[in-house]
C-alpha cells in the first residue's frame, strides 16, 4: 500500500468536537465522494496509528477536507489531531470504501456518520442533480449537527435533524426509529444510504427491510 505525506495547510473549527483539516494533494491522486483513506500522524510513535477517515472536499479540488470528530475523553489519536497544528503532516494510503452514490434516495446519518456524505451531496449540488434526495441526521444536540447551515442551504426541506437530547422546536425530538421512518418516508422502495456507530447502521438496515426496503438498495460499510 502506497504512502503519501501531506500538509496540514488549515484547520477550522465545524462544532465544538469537531476539526476540519485541509491538508496538501498528492499528484495524480483521486478517490470517488464517500470513500476514505487510512491516515497516520507522521511523527515517530504515532505513524502506524491508521485510522479510516473520509474525503469531505471534492476530487477536483486542489487539497484534500477532513471532517474528523475529535474525541477528548480518551488518549487516542484524534485526541492527538486534535492538538495538531498548520504545517505539521498526516501520512494517507490508498482509497476505499462502500459508500458510493447510486442514484436518488434518502441517506441516513448518525453524528459523525455523515461524513461520507458531505462529498457526495456537495457533488451532486455542483452538478445540480440533489433532486429526490433528502438527509434524515441524528445528534444528540443542535451544537453537534456538523455542517448545518451548508446541509441547510443545499437540501432546504428534503434536510432533516432529530435530537436525542433536549427539545428545540425547529427540530424532531427522538431517535431513528421504526415509527419514525414511517412519518417521514412514503416510498421503501428507494435507495437508502445509512452510515453512523456500527449499531445505529444494523438497526436501520434492519427496521428498513421490515419497512420493505430491498437489500440490494441500502448501501453501507460492510
Amino acid at each position: 500500500m502506497k504512502e503519501h505525506i501531506v500538509e496540514i495547510l488549515k484547520l477550522d473549527n465545524v462544532t465544538h468536537d469537531v476539526k476540519r483539516f485541509t491538508t496538501s494533494k498528492p499528484e495524480g491522486y483521486s478517490f470517488i465522494p464517500g470513500q476514505a483513506t487510512e491516515a497516520s500522524i507522521n511523527k515517530k510513535l504515532l505513524k502506524e496509528e491508521k485510522r479510516p477517515f473520509t474525503f469531505t472536499g471534492l476530487n477536483d479540488w486542489p487539497t484534500l477536507e477532513f471532517t474528523i470528530k475529535i474525541y477528548t475523553d480518551h488518549h487516542g489519536v484524534t485526541e492527538e489531531l486534535g492538538n495538531l497544528k498548520e504545517g505539521d503532516e498526516l501520512i494517507i494510503r490508498d482509497v476505499w470504501g462502500a459508500i458510493n452514490y447510486k442514484g436518488p434516495g434518502v441517506f441516513i446519518a448518525g453524528g459523525a456518520g455523515v461524513t461520507p456524505f458531505i462529498a457526495i451531496f456537495r457533488q451532486l449540488n455542483k452538478e445540480d442533480k440533489l433532486k429526490g434526495n433528502s438527509l434524515i441526521f441524528s445528534n444528540k444536540s443542535e451544537k453537534d449537527i456538523i455542517m448545518n447551515q451548508e446541509f441547510e442551504k443545499m437540501l432546504g426541506h428534503n434536510f432533516h435533524n432529530t435530537l436525542t437530547k433536549g427539545k428545540i422546536d425547529k427540530y424532531d425530538h427522538g431517535r431513528i426509529n421504526e415509527s419514525y421512518l414511517r412519518n417521514k418516508i412514503s416510498n421503501f422502495e428507494q435507495n437508502f444510504y445509512v452510515c453512523g456507530p456500527d449499531q445505529f447502521v444494523k438497526d436501520i438496515t434492519s427496521t428498513l427491510k421490515k419497512l420493505g426496503a430491498k437489500s440490494d438498495s441500502l448501501v453501507f460499510e460492510k
